[in-house]
């Protein structure tokens, strides 16, 4: 016969074996990361790299899924959903952010940057956390500085090897008003396009080119409906991995060290992969049977000088102005 002493101790123990799965489940984090690139496109990689090594770093505590290719909406909508707190992160568009956040268009004046690591430079300086500090007024907790590259030109026309080539087409851009300014100062028609769309449009007929990395043109393989891509460098873009402010409120100085440092090695890989990604694909476009030609950089340039006037004449002057000198000093 079990007397009362022992009885109560085994009714205690059996209580605490039962709250305890109770606790850890409680502890158990489920997170959602969207963006809109495809499989296989570095945003993706450095996404799942995200979701694994923060998952190893908590002990299988936290979990993220990651939903690319819009299927959580395009970016706006994505902004849109972080700030409110119905998405958790994001690896997004500056575009995007620049409607929330305006300093973000800074970054994409033309001809700004020769190459990827002085980009990198800037925002892994005051100026990036400048540009932190303004998205955390607005709801989103920046955890790294991802690349969408340098962006070059394609169309299913003919080569574009100086301004007057674009005069009179019709060339798709992202929600982004740098680049809309771009292609109007070059005399080209821009009509913006959700990214997950243009595949079809481009195939269709309905805008006749467009600008992107090289990176994102092959890995949503808008080369088999574009045969003319044009090397001209002519804007750089950030992808910034955003966290919304309402869940990285909720987590624990704990989770929130092991989410920045878990952040910090997907950054360092989709960088590594962006900038590995130009030499390595003109091969392979050109293999593809897509002719690939330099263009006149410096005629570029000076066709859209007027960019950079019009936005250190904007509300955000200030801050064009110093990351403008930012670039130069590099």
């Amino acid at each position: 016969m079990i007397d009362r002493n022992t009885f109560t101790r085994t009714l205690f123990a059996l209580a605490i074996g039962a709250l305890v799965p109770l606790a850890a489940q409680a502890q158990a984090i489920k997170l959602t990361l969207g963006h809109g690139a495809a499989p296989g496109n570095p945003r993706h990689e450095a996404s799942v790299k995200f979701a694994e090594t923060l998952k190893a770093r908590s002990g299988g505590r936290i979990e993220v899924q990651v939903a690319p290719s819009a299927q959580l909406g395009d970016d706006a909508a994505m902004i849109t959903a972080l700030r409110t707190g119905a998405l958790d992160m994001s690896a997004n568009s500056q575009g995007a952010m620049a409607n929330a956040v305006p300093e973000y268009a800074a970054f994409g004046m033309p001809f700004l940057f020769a190459n990827l690591p002085q980009a990198w430079k800037l925002l892994d300086g005051p100026l990036g956390k400048e540009l932190a500090d303004r998205s955390a007024e607005k709801g989103m907790v920046v955890l790294g500085y991802w690349d969408n590259g340098i962006r070059h030109m394609s169309n299913s026309k003919r080569p574009l090897l100086k301004p007057e080539d674009l005069k009179g087409m019709k060339m798709r851009t992202p929600p982004d008003a740098v680049t809309v300014d771009i292609m109007q100062a070059l005399g080209a028609e821009a009509q913006q396009i959700k990214f997950a769309e243009l595949y079809v449009a481009l195939q269709q007929g309905v805008v006749d080119g467009q600008e992107n990395p090289l990176m994102n043109i092959h890995a949503s393989k808008l080369y088999e409906v574009q045969k003319f891509i044009s090397l001209t460098g002519h804007k750089y873009e950030m992808t910034p991995f955003v966290m919304s402010k309402r869940t990285w409120d909720k987590l624990s100085d704990a989770d929130r060290k092991a989410v920045q440092e878990s952040a910090a090695e997907a950054t360092a890989l989709q960088r590594r992969l962006s900038q590995e990604s130009d030499d390595k694909l003109v091969a392979d476009l050109k293999a593809k049977g897509v002719r690939v030609d330099t263009v006149d950089k410096a005629a570029f340039e000076k066709g859209t000088s007027a960019v950079d006037d019009k936005w250190m004449g904007s509300p955000i002057g200030p801050f064009v102005k110093k990351v403008i000198a930012g670039a130069r000093a590099n």
